[in-house]
Order: C-alpha cells, then structure tokens, then sequence
C-alpha cells in the first residue's frame, strides 16, 4: 500500500490538475455562447443566399458558369476543418475519422488534402504526406481565412487541377452534440427556383450576376462550416472538461479514503507495538 505521503501528493497533484480544468471549462463556456450566437446568425444568411443563387441559376444559360458545371476527370480535393489546440474529447478524432471514410471511398480515391487545424494537419502529415496541397492553423477561423481557402479550393477546380471540392466540418447542434459532416462545395449544386417562388427583375443580367453570387456563396459556404466548428470545438471542449473536473473530484475522494486507511494502519500499529513494548515490560 502507498505511503502517507505518496498519497498526499497525488492527492495535492490531481486537485492542481482539477483547478485547471475547471478553469478552461469556465473559459470555453464563456467562449461558445459567443461563437453558438455567430453561428446561429449566420445560419439565415447562408439559407437565403443559397435560395438566390438557385433563383438566379434558373433564369441563367445552362453552363453559364463553370462552378455549376461537373469538374474534370480529376481525384476530388476534401478540406477538413480540425482545431488547433487538443483537450475537447473526441472532436477532432471523429472529424479525421470521416476524412478517412471518404478517402478510403471511391469517390476520395487519391483526393487532396487541405488541412484546416494543427490536429488535423499533424494527423495527415503523418498518414498522408503527398496528399497535402494546402495547411492553414495557428490562425483565427474568421472571414479573411475562409475567402483565402476558398479562392485557393475555386482556383484549382476552375483550372481543372480537382475534379470536385468537399468540406469536413462539424456540424453544432447543442454544446454536449456535435456531428462531423462531410458536404459537397464544387461543383455547385443549384437546384432550380422553387414553385411558386417571386419572379425578381435583376440587374445586371442573370448570368453576370451569376459568377459574382457563385464566388460569395462558396465564400459563405467555407466562412460558416468555420463558425461551426469554432462552436463545436468549445462544446466539446467544455464538455470534455466538465468530465475532467468530475473524475477528478472521484479521484480526489478515492485516494483520500485510501490515505485515511493508510492512516488508520499506521496508527494501529503504532499502538500495538506500545502495548506489546508495555507488556514486555511488565515480564
């Protein structure tokens, strides 16, 4: 059995470890109504502008634009979207699972790599090196970075370097659910205007308002599969925690019993060995 005083710094090191983690419980709790609020904000946005573009695309020429247009006969490029910094679970392992999925699919077959987070990055560094055309992390997942990744992304479709573009995020659906997605980017999939819709008069023409609509939706489409993973990172994250701080606490009980036994022990033997010394006196 440990000793007193082995016991005690265990005891010292786990409610160290416990304050820690209570800590960035608190801070990531702070952060994700922040992040849930943008992301929820963004979520109409991105709705409404998929509805335009479905609606311009209709009263467009067929292969007006060549992101509407299937890529050519070339492996598919995936960027995956993965934090840059561990303690939230299982996020990021479930993310690289899915990346893997669809690798290892006809569809991934010799796909790219764009790695959005160090884990992710690292993971595929190690499994994947020669898949890797673009990493990105240690930077804030916020507008510029997301216009950065999807110029790069439209760039290599639209020259024929990609046959199609797809997405690996995490879908935020409460702070104790998130869901890795995978979702198509390029080429666009615009279904037609919806029956009964209005018939809006544009200006310029459809298919010039076409090409700049495409870009931004793709813009928007990188900009809010980053505002749900920075929502889904901190849900994990806090919950990650919370379950740290509460086996700490069990820990903290545990070994504070087993100290108490040890003390107890300790205490009787000290007492037989003064009555044993006192009665070998007394022979």
């Amino acid at each position: 059995m440990p000793n007193l005083k082995h016991t005690r710094k265990r005891i010292a090191s786990v409610r160290s470890t416990q304050q820690i983690t209570k800590a960035m419980k608190m801070v990531s709790a702070a952060k994700l109504r922040r992040a849930q609020e943008a992301a929820e904000r963004a979520r109409p946005y991105a709705t409404r502008l998929g509805e335009l573009l479905a609606s311009v695309a209709a009263g467009a020429d067929e292969g007006s634009h060549a992101f509407l247009q299937p890529g050519a006969a070339r492996p598919a490029e995936v960027v995956v979207i993965t934090s840059d910094r561990g303690l939230c679970g299982g996020y990021n392992t479930n993310l690289i699972k899915t990346a893997e999925v669809f690798l290892h699919s006809e569809q991934g077959r010799d796909a790219t790599i764009v790695a959005c987070g160090r884990r992710g990055y690292d993971y595929f560094r190690r499994h994947y090196p020669d898949r890797i055309t673009g990493k990105h992390f240690n930077r804030p997942f916020d507008l510029a970075l997301a216009r950065e990744v999807a110029a790069e992304a439209s760039r290599r479709f639209r020259d024929g370097e990609v046959g199609s573009v797809y997405v690996v995020s995490s879908k935020f659906r409460s702070a104790i659910s998130q869901s890795p997605v995978l979702q198509p980017l390029l080429p666009v999939e615009s279904a037609g205007a919806t029956e009964g819709a209005a018939d809006y008069v544009y200006e310029p023409e459809p298919a010039e308002l076409l090409g700049s609509l495409l870009v931004r939706y793709v813009d928007t489409r990188i900009f809010q599969a980053f505002l749900e993973a920075n929502a889904s990172e901190h849900g994990a994250r806090m919950t990650a925690m919370d379950s740290a701080t509460r086996n700490a606490s069990d820990m903290i009980g545990r070994l504070t019993l087993q100290m108490n036994r040890a003390r107890q022990a300790t205490i009787t033997t000290e007492l037989m060995e003064i009555v044993s010394g006192a009665e070998a006196l007394k022979g």
